[in-house]
């Protein structure tokens, strides 16, 4: 909005004009220092293995890896990265409270066919000067990621790219299992599922359990890819995440699946069908 290079109003009016300071305007954010960063990538692997781990015993934990810090840079830190620990308090996790929760559809369902339950959900990566966000839509039976995006916000609309290309991709699922985030929650994503007939089903509030599939992809796909290569920016992170799901897809076979690979667990029952 401000144009440094204005023919006729200098900086200080077109400040005034759109109510801000010129300290505002001239202001460029700092970001965390590498210190940080290293504290947030360390707290985030940490969390994958102990997702109980407060910011006391984090903090506890980083101490004894060396490093000099207090409870309250951890908690600011972990904040910021959405590391919330598995035992919060009740309603620190709360529903937009405009929005609708659906009940939990899979409590002893019998999960055995490729579009049967699909679900999705939002982790955050690091990168050198902080997190982005990827949201991934998995298929239950097979484990096969059908559609991913990266975004540097957690708003709706990277989601809704990902639902909808999911469903031109591979037609849409009986069942559509999310956390109760606010974007799953969002009307405009939970009317993409109505209209195409899909029932919806989220998880109880602070069960990461209920998305168990899709955490473990994420565990994998820090362990594997991310934490390995350390990425720096958001370009070389994608070209990372390309690479790695494609692997995951066609060459990452699966106890779960009898050895084979998500991608051979899908065309072995398109093939069963055929057959039929």
């Amino acid at each position: 909005m401000i144009e440094p290079e204005h023919p006729s109003l200098s900086v200080v009016r077109q400040c005034e004009l759109v109510s801000i300071s010129r300290l505002g305007f001239y202001h460029r954010p700092a970001g965390e220092t590498p210190l940080n960063l290293e504290l947030m990538r360390l707290s985030d692997a940490q969390f994958l293995e102990t997702p109980w781990y407060g910011s006391r015993q984090m903090a506890r934990h980083l101490r004894r890896e060396g490093y000099t810090v207090g409870r309250k840079r951890i908690r600011r830190l972990m904040a910021k990265m959405g590391l919330a620990p598995i035992y919060q308090r009740p309603r620190t996790t709360v529903p937009h409270p405009e929005h609708r929760v659906f009940p939990y559809l899979l409590r002893d369902l019998v999960i055995d066919r490729p579009n049967q339950v699909w679900c999705a959900d939002i982790t955050h990566l690091p990168v050198r000067r902080g997190f982005l966000y990827l949201v991934a839509v998995m298929d239950w039976a097979t484990r096969k990621v059908l559609a991913w995006r990266m975004s540097n916000t957690t708003d709706v609309e990277f989601c809704l790219e990902t639902l909808e290309e999911a469903m031109a991709r591979y037609g849409r699922p009986e069942i559509f299992n999310t956390d109760q985030g606010s974007q799953f929650t969002s009307p405009r994503f939970t009317g993409v599922l109505q209209r195409a007939g899909v029932r919806i089903s989220m998880d109880g509030r602070g069960r990461w359990m209920d998305n168990v599939f899709i955490e473990r992809l994420w565990r994998s796909l820090k362990y594997e890819c991310v934490y390995l290569h350390a990425f720096e920016t958001g370009s070389e992170m994608r070209a990372g995440l390309t690479q790695w799901i494609g692997y995951y897809n066609a060459g990452r076979p699966h106890s779960a699946l009898a050895g084979q690979t998500p991608d051979e667990a899908d065309e072995a029952d398109a093939m069963t069908r055929l057959a039929a």
